[in-house]
């Protein structure tokens, strides 16, 4: 799948919930609502608008959510698209998780084929780590990273830069991570959710995030690329692979590979964008020779780039959906 820029699309995130375990200041606000069950794809409606991505050209999946795993049986999702990366026409299966129920489901994980995970961390210290997830426990996290590691689940720790917040906690993650052998994202807070506040004061720029570490150890740019936008350097000293997430002090629009499906059935073409497709009504009402067709339109209408900077210097423009509504 090409789009109006010649970009290649080869990449699907699905949200499977728009609900978590968790209540991150920087992804929701303290009361968030959530959409009814009745309006969310089922799982056989998931797996089979997979498929048809699969067979135009879709070879990487992550799921998200909100938190994918809290869904009732999610296993039964996880089968399903795991035979495609067993059967080869997929290349990845993928997930990103805030790590709290990957105990348990670590071994379901690698069942399906899943051999790397995004787990989000912003804090060793526990009491900050409740403070930013409003009320996490950071010792289930430390469990779950545990229990992925040993059934093979190669994992990256996301983490997000927040001004004023997290800063000293650089260093101890960059240092638990070079020990476990993990690999570590940087991420920039986006202007995602209008009743999300306090960004403009906790925005940092990744690239003065991680100062601290520039002191300890150089730096130097590899060119290892995952499916996802991540830029990555090598921290010499530590023998660290770290990746930055830069969606506004560095743009990189010009090569993303990726659409958004959210959990209730619209094809969303840029994280920063209110342009989507109604694939849930379509495949409800039409059948899925719609769904091929709407597949087209998405392509067309994924804009050349976001546009998170003005997003973020005009509260009054930011977008209404929260990031657990579409994904990361």
């Amino acid at each position: 799948m090409i789009d109006g820029f010649g970009r290649k699309i080869d990449y699907l995130r699905i949200s499977v919930t728009d609900r978590c375990n968790f209540r991150c200041h920087y992804c929701m606000p303290e009361n968030q609502s959530f959409l009814p069950h009745g309006e969310l794809l089922d799982y056989t409606e998931i797996a089979l608008l997979a498929e048809r991505f699969i067979s135009h050209g879709i070879r990487k999946i992550r799921l998200t959510g909100g938190e994918p795993l809290v869904r009732r049986d999610m296993q039964i999702l996880l089968a399903a698209l795991g035979k495609h990366v067993h059967s080869g026409r997929l290349d990845e299966l993928t997930l990103t998780t805030n790590g709290s129920l990957l105990s348990k489901f670590s071994p379901i994980l690698s069942d399906a084929g899943v051999r790397r995970i995004n787990v989000s961390l912003d804090s060793l210290d526990p009491q900050k780590f409740a403070d930013i997830t409003r009320g996490g426990k950071l010792d289930q996290v430390m469990e779950g990273i545990a229990a992925a590691k040993k059934h093979n689940i190669h994992i990256k720790i996301n983490m997000v830069a927040m001004k004023g917040v997290n800063e000293d906690d650089l260093l101890p993650i960059a240092h638990m991570c070079a020990d476990a052998g993990h690999d570590l994202a940087i991420i920039e807070t986006m202007p995602l959710g209008s009743e999300v506040g306090g960004r403009e004061n906790t925005y940092m720029p990744a690239d003065v995030f991680i100062e601290p570490l520039r002191q300890i150890s150089a730096l130097t740019p590899i060119p290892h690329r995952t499916a996802g936008p991540s830029r990555y350097w090598l921290a010499d000293a530590l023998g660290l692979k770290i990746g930055m997430i830069t969606p506004l002090s560095e743009n990189f629009c010009d090569d993303c590979n990726r659409l958004r499906l959210t959990t209730d059935g619209k094809i969303y073409m840029c994280l920063g964008s209110e342009m989507n497709v109604d694939f849930k009504t379509a495949l409800r009402e039409q059948g899925v020779e719609a769904v091929d067709r709407l597949l087209q339109k998405a392509l067309r209408l994924k804009p050349e780039r976001h546009e998170f900077e003005k997003q973020m210097a005009n509260p009054n423009s930011r977008l209404s959906r929260t990031m657990n509504a579409t994904g990361g």
